[in-house]
Parts: C-alpha cells; sequence; structure tokens
C-alpha cells in the first residue's frame, strides 16, 4: 500500500506543537521547591508535630529551657556519627561496628595520655584509630566484597574483644586537671548554657554538608549508592570511596566516644553500648534510602533531633516508660512510608 508522501511531510498540528512546547517549557523550568525539598519538608513536619504533641501533653515541662538544654547535651552523643554514617548508608552498605570503635579509640587516648604524651596527641591518637578500625571495615567490604552487616557485626565483637582486653575491663577517669583545655572543647557550655557538643553537631552538618553536596567525592558517593557498576564504568574508584566513608564514620565515632566520655568525666569500657539503635534510626528517620543513593545531611540532622525528642520527650510528658519502643517503632514506621510517599510524587 503507498504511503502519501504529503502526509508524512505535514507539519505537527497546533494543539502538537503548543504541546511539546509546553513540556519544553516545564524541563526547561528549575525543580519546584518541593521536587527539591520534599523529602526534608516532610521530616521536618514530623518533628514539628511530635515536638506540639509533647508541649500540649506537659505544657510546664516544655516550656522551661532546661529540658532543651538537656535534650542538646544528650543527642550529640549519637547524632554525630549519624551524619557520617549517612554517607554509608548512601553507598547502599551499613556499619554496626561503631559503638566498639568509641570505645577502642578512647583506650588508644588513654594510654598516650597516661604515657606521657599531651593532650593534642591523646586526642589525635583517639581520631586515627576510629579512622583506621573504619578504613578496615571498608578494605573488607570494599576490595574483598563481604556484606557489610555481616562483617561489621564480626569487626564490632573483634574491636570491643581488643577494647575489654587493653582495660582489663576496668575504666579510667577523666579527671585530670591537665584535661580540662579538651574537656571545655568538647562538652564545655558555651553562651547560655549551650553545651559544646551540640555546637559540634552543628559545625558537623555544615562540613559533611558541604563534603556531600559540593565535592566529587559527594558526588562519588551517590554514584555509587545508584549503581555502584555503572559508577565503576564512569571511572569512580568505588572501592577507596568505600574506604572513605568508612574512615569517616570510624573518626566521627572517636570523636563523639571522646564526648560521651568527657561529659561523665570517666571512661567506662561498655562505652557506645546503647546507641545503635538511635544512630540508625536518626539515618532512616532522616529520609537516608536504606536501598542507597538517595540521603541528606539536614535530614539525618532532623531525624536526630526527632530521635533524641522521643527520648527526652516520653519521660518527660509523664507517659508510661513502657510505650517509648511503642512509640520509637511508629515514628519509625511512619517516616519510612511518608520517605517512599514523597520519593513517588517526586519522579512523577
Amino acid at each position: 500500500m503507498a504511503i502519501d508522501e504529503t502526509y508524512l511531510a505535514q507539519e505537527p498540528s497546533g494543539d502538537s506543537r503548543a504541546d511539546a512546547e509546553e513540556v519544553k517549557a516545564d524541563r526547561s523550568k528549575p525543580p519546584s521547591v518541593w521536587r527539591r525539598f520534599g523529602l526534608q519538608i516532610g521530616i521536618g513536619a514530623v518533628g514539628a508535630l511530635i515536638w506540639l504533641l509533647f508541649l500540649i501533653s506537659a505544657p510546664v515541662v516544655f516550656l522551661k529551657p532546661s529540658i532543651y538544654l538537656a535534650f542538646a547535651s544528650t543527642t550529640p552523643l549519637f547524632l554525630i556519627i549519624a551524619l557520617a554514617l549517612t554517607f554509608v548508608v548512601i553507598t547502599g552498605e551499613i556499619d554496626l561496628s561503631f559503638p566498639a570503635v568509641m570505645a577502642l579509640s578512647m583506650v588508644s587516648f588513654t594510654w598516650v595520655f597516661q604515657n606521657g604524651g599531651f593532650l593534642g596527641m591523646a586526642f589525635l591518637a583517639a581520631i586515627v584509630t576510629g579512622a583506621l578500625a573504619g578504613a578496615f571495615n571498608g578494605y573488607l567490604v570494599g576490595k574483598m566484597g563481604i556484606p557489610a552487616v555481616v562483617i561489621t557485626i564480626g569487626t564490632s565483637f573483634l574491636f570491643r574483644g581488643l577494647e575489654l582486653a587493653a582495660m582489663s575491663g576496668s575504666g579510667f577517669p577523666l579527671t585530670d586537671p591537665a584535661m580540662d583545655p579538651l574537656k571545655q572543647v568538647l562538652v564545655g557550655r558555651w553562651l547560655f548554657g549551650i553545651p559544646m557538643q551540640f555546637i559540634w553537631v552543628v559545625i558537623f552538618a555544615i562540613l559533611l554538608w558541604a563534603l556531600l553536596n559540593r565535592t566529587r567525592f559527594g558526588s562519588h558517593v551517590f554514584l555509587i549508592g545508584d549503581n555502584a557498576t555503572s559508577a565503576k564504568l564512569m571511572g569512580v574508584n568505588v572501592m577507596w570511596t568505600k574506604v572513605g566513608v568508612f574512615m569517616l564514620v570510624g573518626a566521627m565515632a572517636a570523636f563523639a566516644g571522646m564526648v560521651a566520655s568527657f561529659e561523665v568525666s570517666y571512661f567506662w569500657p561498655t562505652l557506645g553500648e546503647g546507641t545503635l539503635l538511635n544512630t540508625i534510626a536518626a539515618v532512616f528517620v532522616g529520609g537516608t534510602s536504606p536501598f542507597g543513593g538517595a540521603g541528606s545531611i539536614f535530614g539525618t540532622l532532623i531525624g536526630g533531633l526527632i530521635i533524641g525528642a522521643l527520648n527526652a520527650g516520653i519521660v518527660s510528658a509523664g507517659i508510661n516508660a513502657f510505650w517509648t519502643q511503642a512509640v520509637f517503632g511508629f515514628v519509625i514506621v511512619v517516616s519510612l512510608i511518608m520517605q517512599v510517599v514523597i520519593q513517588k510524587r517526586v519522579r512523577n
């Protein structure tokens, strides 16, 4: 059957041209605020709603600054690590060993300080120990291909065992006057009694946001989480990037370990226990995808504040402590559902 060439040559109708121009115009427009920040807005709304509920249930408690100062001194103990853990989760991995790294790093701190090292050297020894522990995890995951959830459970036992053996199961007091300068820097009180550890959370959030969103390293983190094979074909060094993100978690765990120890002026051999769930929950409640490829520092920051508010607010509001886990789980589930719904709307 012959094809009418005039039909093929005819121009699109006016309606077709208008539709095409409309689509082209839509694509040329910058993404809307909802598309760019929808997930963060949703997470922030959850946090505001939780605060409002606590305020209504116990206005006398939640209108006093003391509750917020206490909140600002305890939440950073896990939120500092959660900010760094965001990088690992975005790559599609997980680290379950950081509680043990917190304690192992403090072993290095106390050993260097006891053996004549000055305070700055002891601080550096703790950070290096944490980073090396993270590098060990990253190498086993990135180079050898061992699933992170499995190997970091193993290294958690390894690091904790080394720490307990080195300390013989005993603690170490941090009351030496020579430690006071570092104590003031880490956990001192700033203007209006604001704890320094909360100031450090803000500082780290800004720095890590820039690292994730304004550097080639951050771009590689997202690429690996989206598709590691494609990232490798594009020239990304997947192994060293994973080593880098695990090192970041290790170094931040060491810093958090020093903060937690100086806050109570004592290094307990069980340091870090009890931080695992809060830290991981802060990352996932903050909107970081458990499948990798998506996440934000701002989201983790808000997620950590939500988790911290739950821990402090339930007790302060006079709610039966047995309901803590139920409320805790409810918020996590709702946040994850919101994450999926918002991501679907953004894609559409």
